[in-house]
């Protein structure tokens, strides 16, 4: 019961996982995030784009103007100091950049001036950037300046930096300037952090909207759901009250017009199965008293069947055998009629099992064709008279298709559920039965071949053995063996749970005991057979059920 349990639990969890509801709300969160992410992505890209940009276009900027400011004050032929003055004052200006000044006229850098040399020096200046500022554009004839100012977003400890370059005069020294975009950092970085709370906000707002739309919609469905279940318990009565015009509400409108529909329906199929039922029985009933007549001039004519002139006597050897016959289906049919009113009752006692089929099979004379394998000592409480139906048509039908020798094993088994069983398996050696026989040979009058539309038995035999087993709390089953023949196999519990005890015979419709039916021994596979159930009560079972191979 444990696993099963944790196997209903983990069904039910991915249920909810998998629920309409949970799909709505996650696809109203998927959306709400692409939008979002998508919308806040755009906007930081450009907010990103035009801070860094204005950033470095003033920078670089301010950097040419001081650059030009202080280029006419330095001589022809510069010396370091001079170098060191000029960087000094390029970088004596409102946006605090650092410069390095490098007279590289000779191909290599004679000096390096230096504004700060904490902040920015020399091995600072990547080597791409200087091969770009020391290169010149176009030839000597080309119209504007021949060199142009380039720049570089470099990582100096983590910050973000940009270094600008440009030749100062055309055959002047370089000059390099270095600025932190240290606070347009933080600016974006504030960005994004807004942008992501905006993004958290939006999602969270779309996944409560997101319910709260799933419960408008899913209400009128759950209520559909629940009312769709009791109608399948058989509470027909289930109505809904229509609230609304949209689809929802023509759905519930179908919806009550079907289960009104199917309501009507029930109620007629039942009064036409009450009426069926109750005409079977009384004609049941009611054919019992003649036939019992019938029965008793029978056994007379079959008493006196070996005086009666020779051409009459196969005339009434099949008049005793077709009432017989006659007899068995109206007993068949009363119990038949007993199971579907539901008022067939067990009267339990503790059998053992050996004594049991060994009492079945001695009273119809099998007991030569039968291999018995039933050792004693298996007790069960069990309604001895119904066990006796049970075996006499499973042994019987074994023994009329499969022939002899049908071999019976009893056994004490344990069933996937942990509780302890007696199972009784009957196996032929005949053709077996085909495959697609095999779900309806149980089936009441069943027939396997629309060419023998007649058998030798009443056609009820397994129904009522499997009606019976039922009552127990057990099963038969029905396959081929795998070396051939038919294979029968009646599972019952120990201890039937529900059981109900009562002490005396059954009764039968008119509320009388059933009488005990003696049948004569010598008789080796019957088409109805009928026998002793054990002490002190009998019973009437039929060998053919309605498995027709």
């Amino acid at each position: 019961m444990t696993a099963e349990g944790g196997v209903r639990g983990r069904l039910r969890t991915l249920l909810r996982l998998t629920s309409l509801r949970l799909r709505l709300v996650t696809v109203f969160a998927l959306v709400a995030l692409v939008a979002a992410v998508s919308v806040s992505g755009i906007a930081y890209w450009l907010n990103r784009d035009a801070v860094v940009t204005r950033a470095q276009n003033a920078a670089l900027g301010e950097f040419r103007k001081s650059l030009a400011d202080n280029a006419g004050a330095l001589p022809d032929d510069p010396t370091c100091d001079d170098l060191r003055g000029m960087a000094a004052a390029v970088a004596n200006n409102t946006l605090e950049f650092d410069v390095v000044l490098l007279d590289d006229r000779a191909g290599e850098p004679a000096c390096a001036a230096e504004s700060d040399p904490a902040a920015f020096g020399e091995p600072m200046i990547p080597q791409s950037l200087r091969e770009a500022v020391g290169q010149r554009r176009g030839d000597e004839k080309d119209e504007g300046a021949p060199f142009h100012m380039y720049w570089q977003r470099v990582s100096v400890g983590g910050e973000p930096y940009l270094i600008g370059g440009t030749r100062v005069l055309d055959d002047g020294p370089t000059g390099y300037m270095l600025t932190s975009l240290g606070s347009e950092n933080d600016d974006l970085t504030s960005l994004a952090w807004s942008l992501g709370v905006a993004t958290a906000l939006a999602v969270i707002g779309s996944v409560l909207l997101a319910q709260a739309a799933a419960r408008t919609v899913l209400r009128p469905v759950q209520r559909l759901s629940d009312a769709a279940q009791r109608l399948g318990e058989g509470r027909l009565d289930t109505r809904l009250e229509v609230r609304g015009a949209d689809e929802l509400a023509q759905l519930t409108r179908t919806f009550n017009d079907a289960a009104a529909s199917l309501e009507t329906r029930v109620a007629e199929l039942s009064d036409r199965e009450s009426a069926s039922r109750r005409f079977v029985a009384d004609m049941s009933h009611e054919l019992r008293t003649p036939m019992t007549a019938i029965t008793a001039m029978t056994e007379v004519l079959e008493e006196e069947i070996d005086t009666l002139d020779p051409m009459i006597a196969p005339a009434v050897q099949l008049v005793v055998s077709e009432t017989r016959r006659l007899n068995d289906l109206v007993e068949n049919l009363m119990e038949v009629t007993r199971f579907d009113a539901g008022t067939a009752r067990m009267v339990l006692d503790d059998v053992d099992m050996a004594d049991q089929v060994t009492a079945c099979v001695d009273a119809r004379a099998w007991l030569d064709a039968i291999d018995l394998d039933a050792p004693r000592g298996i007790i069960a409480r069990l309604d001895p008279r119904r066990l006796d139906v049970i075996l006499a048509n499973l042994v019987g039908n074994a023994l009329k298709h499969g022939g002899s020798p049908v071999r019976v094993t009893v056994r004490e088994e344990v069933s996937a559920r942990g509780a302890q069983e007696v199972t009784v398996r009957v196996a032929d050696r005949g053709p077996g039965i085909p495959e697609e026989v095999l779900p309806h040979v149980f089936d009441r009058f069943y027939k396997a071949s629309a060419s023998r539309p007649r058998s030798d038995g009443s056609g009820l035999g397994l129904s009522i053995a499997l009606e019976n087993a039922h009552l127990h709390g057990g099963e038969i089953e029905a396959a081929n063996g795998p070396g051939g023949g038919a294979v029968f196999t009646l599972r019952l519990p120990k201890r039937p749970l529900p059981a109900e005890d009562i002490d005396g015979e059954e009764p039968d419709d008119d509320g009388a005991a059933l009488p005990d039916v003696r049948v004569p021994r010598g008789r080796t596979a019957p088409d109805d057979a009928d026998g002793p159930a054990g002490a002190g009560t009998a019973a009437r079972a039929t060998g053919d059920g309605s498995d027709d191979r």
